[in-house]
């Protein structure tokens, strides 16, 4: 598995007793190694790569370029620091897929091999990133969670051989659990369709996604996981249940709340109950909804980019609901019965 290394090097303000901030800074250094967010088919790339070392698709018909992947970085980051300005906000973390490649115009009679580094261009379809706000935690089950943002943006969604349209972005706030690197999103804070003709229109509804975002309301939603569990029985039936839901005739499937997580998914869930150590299964066989939960972001993790926020918000629901159908509720009974 990949691990990344991520320094800190940040100033942070002494509080004086009078709770105003003083002028006199530390430096705190901070080194570590994490797992990346999202595995599948990508690979982590820095802002330095996109701004330098890659081209920008442009609409064929009118030539207008599209809004770059280190636009929509930049922006969330620029976000990020001015809502939280007090707080520590790490470097994003980018990883992308689907490199699309080109040469230029001199390199035209080359040979592919034989090809120079300056000769080749390069773009990446899909892109994938979060930005960590390392300073803002809270811990649950004793597992550390911080705040992060973060967005996807795939270049196949939008139509490149005709005119500039509206383009698509997905973006998020919510929580990262630090001892997997399991990303904790919530419908309150993700957008699964952000429309934006321009840098300025998409900066303005990202930032109220940001604005409408409550962690208090999030960290207690999950917090509550913790306090229902399944026995080995019903962990298994949940397994199998959850299988079964993609093969139903589709008029029974849609009486049921939507689950967009696959078999693959749940044969990782089903080998982690057993295997994973941080939200394995108790000695009796009984398991809490906040570890089935983290066991179906990990699993998630293998998704591709432009599923992979939308699988992790189905994730979270499917967790909740799961919750309301140990007591009775019959949305999510079926999944149980």
């Amino acid at each position: 598995m990949e691990l990344l290394t991520v320094t800190q090097e940040r100033k942070i303000p002494i509080r004086k007793e009078n709770s105003h901030f003083s002028e006199t800074t530390v430096i705190r250094e901070k080194k570590y190694t994490i797992n990346p967010f999202i595995e599948a088919n990508t690979i982590n790339v820095s802002l330095f790569h996109l701004k330098n070392e890659c081209v920008i698709p442009v609409f064929a018909k009118d030539n207008e370029q599209t809004i770059s992947h280190q636009e929509f970085v930049d922006i969330s980051l620029s976000i990020a620091k001015s809502y939280y300005p007090n707080e520590i906000i790490e470097n994003p973390e980018i990883r992308v897929s689907h490199q699309v490649k080109g040469r230029t115009p001199e390199a035209i009679h080359i040979p592919a091999k034989e090809l120079l580094d300056n000769q080749k261009t390069i773009y990446h379809e899909r892109m994938a990133f979060i930005i960590r706000i390392s300073s803002v935690t809270e811990t649950i089950n004793g597992n550390e969670l911080s705040l992060c943002i973060g967005g996807v943006r795939s270049y196949n969604h939008e139509n490149l051989y005709s005119k500039k349209t509206m383009e698509k972005f997905k973006f998020f706030i919510g929580f990262q659990n630090m001892v997997c690197c399991n990303m904790c999103i919530s419908t309150d804070g993700f957008k699964s369709e952000l429309k934006a003709t321009s840098i300025l229109e998409l900066e303005s509804k990202i930032r109220k996604i940001v604005e409408g975002y409550s962690c208090s309301r999030h960290l207690k939603r999950m917090k509550d996981l913790v306090s229902h569990s399944l026995s080995e029985k019903q962990f298994a039936q949940l397994i199998g249940k959850s299988r079964l839901y993609n093969h139903l005739p589709k008029a029974e499937r849609v009486q049921l709340p939507e689950l967009l997580l696959n078999d693959n998914h749940f044969n990782t869930i089903a080998k982690d109950y057993f295997a994973d150590k941080s939200f394995c299964k108790n000695i009796d066989g009984t398991i809490n909804l906040w570890h089935v939960y983290n066991l179906l972001t990990g699993a998630n993790k293998s998704s591709y980019i432009d599923t992979f926020l939308d699988r992790s918000v189905n994730a979270f629901g499917f967790a909740e609901g799961v919750s309301k159908a140990i007591n009775g509720d019959s949305q999510y009974r079926w999944f149980l019965s």
